[in-house]
């Protein structure tokens, strides 16, 4: 459809506006109205003019894309910078300059572009055009580096909150052009006073119909505390509530009542792991509707997750309310793509939920702890460490100082007496080793627990939980992540409505049961490991307090496995929690000992194991920072040496065809974003030589590139999974 050009200096000058406005939260407006005006000055260069004009018009996406080299435009603008504001100037080039590709390193990256003659030629072709003095003036702006938020140390974080500034306002104003009813469909949305109204109504009804058991009552007060402290100065703050205390409505209600009084914009949930995420976001929506997005990798685009709304909201978090993983908030903050960084002006003055904060991963954890120290002190957001184990983030000194920790040392605990309100809700005994040293076989472990009608028992491996499980009375039941999502969310409903009935019901998971499950055992029986990781297990048992209702607890034994724990962090908790627990002769669970754990645990890691801070750190004198190769680095998710395996899953009761249509679909029309998002509900992830074996055993078969598919009928057992060793399972009840 033919449409009027989009004329550039309206265009250049909308981009400033919407810049400045994005950065003016942060005192930043000056830096990116300039950014704005000069970001896109090499396009009066009669190349691109001629390219542009062969070209089908301005493609929305290019911008993603990044393939602005078919008519380079996006150095003019740095050059000049540099031109008129010497060093400081380096500042707007950064962001000029990767506006397209993302930013840059300095050495070896946007230095060498700046001294480039193709760079000073496209600036002074650019120049000859005589673009006019309204974009070309810088006004009264001079650059003034001592005003940083955060000085020295927070001048990285400042360069991607004001490039974020940058590419969004490019986005939405090359958007409003290209697609005008998109645009439209942006904002309106419920602003924090109607989504707090919402909330107390849902609220008000989910206690009303409650029983007033000791369990909801102690809820219902940890709620009235959440909703007190809420008050407070913005900040750091923790909660500290015993698994099954109602963290996630409680601190939500912190949340909103926070944000109303302090005028924030957002509430962004950030949870581990995706396999608690959706139920999360399922939560949510059933009280708010179309106010949440839910943005992972593997979030739905369908009619029931997402609307067009917040499909745009996912793009830039212009919603009141995100519920997003550790990996994408963080990640995103170490970013240097332009999606990816083009939300962080959002996080401005907004509250953020760290749920299970014992989860933050221990060799990204300083520059971590550095990040959340800056958005509190300079960006007007208030941090919410919610968890039952607090970690020890307090900084830490020690005679050798490669061990030191700068941590978070003006935390608020929400809850007034935390002691009080962990032996309110006691409702275990632990069971611990008679010796710490000498296993247990799976023959006696599974005799052992075979006597019990309902128990869930964790083990640290995904071979463990198989080993244990073929040991087992029929019909036990297997959780692990060799089974895809859809099967996992599954068997977890089936557990949840025989636990609900009655039935009796035996489980062997791996540890991905212990977060965000909500599921009540008699008896949880835990491999050794972390002390966080048993606390979670015993939050499996006795869940609800029914046992103590009767004058009983539940039981928690704590095992020795036949084999330790794999190297590596997995390893160390168990080796921090041995110390800690070998000799004590209180209960294994007092609150106090947590500190204590996580000391020894994160004085036996590596805090920075990639050297994020020492890559961002700026050189005074040059303003040099590795951009690029920190965000290559700072990866949550080591993913070099693992490959998807789509499975034919087909349900619990073996006909479900749905994933049949899925690669149906996929061999018809090929790798829709929609549809991979979809796929992925059926995808398990395995390490690399596994997949060649199977491959080359016709096991499986490359859909695409770098993805494959479940060929073998024998290969996805119906309880236990994907079997990775490709051998005939020793078992007979596999799918045809």
């Amino acid at each position: 459809m033919w449409r009027d050009p989009h004329d550039l200096v309206e265009h250049l000058l909308a981009v400033a506006g919407l810049a400045a406005q994005n950065a003016r939260r942060f005192k930043g407006a000056d830096w990116a109205h300039l950014a704005g005006l000069w970001h896109d000055l090499g396009k009066y260069r009669p190349r691109f003019q001629r390219y542009i004009r062969q070209a089908s018009g301005f493609e929305a996406d290019a911008h993603i894309k990044g393939e602005a080299g078919k008519a380079p435009h996006s150095t003019a603008g740095a050059m000049l910078a540099c031109d008129r504001f010497g060093a400081a100037g380096r500042v707007l080039a950064y962001l000029i300059a990767g506006h397209h590709a993302g930013l840059y390193d300095w050495f070896g990256g946007l230095d060498a572009r700046l001294d480039s003659q193709d760079s000073r030629d496209e600036l002074n072709e650019a120049l000859t055009e005589q673009p006019p003095a309204e974009i070309l003036e810088q006004g009264a702006f001079s650059p003034d580096l001592r005003a940083i938020p955060g000085g020295k140390d927070g001048f990285a974080l400042w360069i991607r909150m004001l490039f974020s500034c940058l590419v969004d306002a490019d986005f939405l104003d090359t958007e409003a052009y290209m697609d005008a009813d998109k645009s439209a469909r942006r904002g309106d949305l419920p602003d924090v006073q109607k989504l707090l109204e919402q909330f107390d109504r849902f609220m008000a009804d989910k206690i009303t119909a409650a029983d007033r058991t000791p369990v909801n009552l102690l809820r219902a007060d940890i709620l009235r505390q959440c909703r007190e402290k809420a008050h407070e100065t913005p900040g750091l703050f923790s909660l500290t509530v015993p698994t099954g205390g109602g963290k996630t409505l409680s601190s939500l209600a912190f949340a909103l009542e926070h944000a109303k009084r302090h005028n924030k914009c957002r509430i962004i949930y950030v949870i581990p792991y995706t396999s608690i995420i959706e139920q999360t976001a399922d939560i949510f929506r059933a009280i708010f509707g179309e106010a949440v997005i839910e943005h992972h990798s593997n979030a739905e685009v369908d009619a029931e997750k997402e609307n067009s709304k917040s499909r745009l909201a996912c793009e830039n978090w212009d919603a009141p309310i995100v519920v997003t993983t550790n990996v994408q908030f963080f990640e995103s903050l170490f970013a240097a793509k332009t999606s990816r960084c083009r939300k962080l002006h959002n996080i401005v003055d907004s509250v953020v939920v760290l749920d299970e904060a014992q989860l933050l991963p221990p060799e990204f954890l300083q520059p971590i702890l550095d990040m959340l120290n800056l958005l509190t002190q300079h960006y007007g957001v208030t941090v919410v460490l919610s968890t039952a184990t607090q970690p020890a983030l307090s900084t830490r000194e020690y005679f050798d100082a490669k061990n030191n920790m700068r941590g978070l040392d003006n935390v608020r605990e929400i809850m007034s007496n935390p002691d009080a309100l962990y032996r309110a809700l006691e409702r275990v005994n632990v069971s611990l080793p008679d010796d710490w040293n000498t296993p247990v076989s799976w023959d006696v472990l599974a005799n052992e627990i075979s006597q019990c009608d309902s128990v869930l028992t964790i083990v640290n491996r995904r071979k463990d939980a198989r080993e244990l499980w073929e040991r087992m009375p029929e019909g036990t039941l297997h959780l692990s992540a060799l089974m895809c999502g859809e099967h996992r969310s599954q068997t977890i409903q089936q557990i949840k409505a025989r636990l609900k009935d009655g039935i009796p019901t035996r489980v062997v998971s791996t540890q991905l049961v212990e977060a965000g499950v909500d599921v009540d055992f008699p008896v949880v029986y835990r491999a050794l490991a972390g002390l966080d990781s048993i606390a979670q297990a015993a939050g499996r048992c006795n869940r609800e307090g029914r046992l103590t209702e009767h004058g009983m607890q539940g039981e928690v034994v704590v095992f020795v496995p036949p084999q330790p724990a794999p190297l590596g962090l997995l390893r160390k908790g168990e080796d921090a929690c041995r110390s800690v627990l070998h000799g004590h002769t209180g209960k294994p669970l007092e609150r106090a000992l947590f500190a204590r754990y996580f000391e020894k645990l994160y004085h036996a890691c590596d805090l920075d194991a990639k050297g994020i801070g020492e890559l961002l750190k700026v050189d005074g004198q040059t303003l040099a920072v590795n951009f690029r190769t920190a965000a290559e680095k700072f990866k949550l998710i080591q993913d070099e040496d693992s490959a998807p395996v789509i499975v034919r899953y087909r349900g619990l009761d073996g006909n479900d065809g749905k994933v049949d249509e899925l690669l149906n679909t996929l061999r018809k029309h090929g790798p829709e974003r929609w549809l991979m998002r979809k796929l992925q509900r059926y995808t398990v992830t395995v390490h690399t030589r596994e997949v060649m074996k199977l491959l080359l055993q016709g096991d499986v078969e490359e859909a695409i590139p770098g993805l494959y598919v479940q060929v073998s009928d024998w290969l996805y057992h119906p309880d236990l999974g994907l079997n990775p060793d490709g051998l005939p399972p020793k078992l007979t009840n596999c799918i045809a």
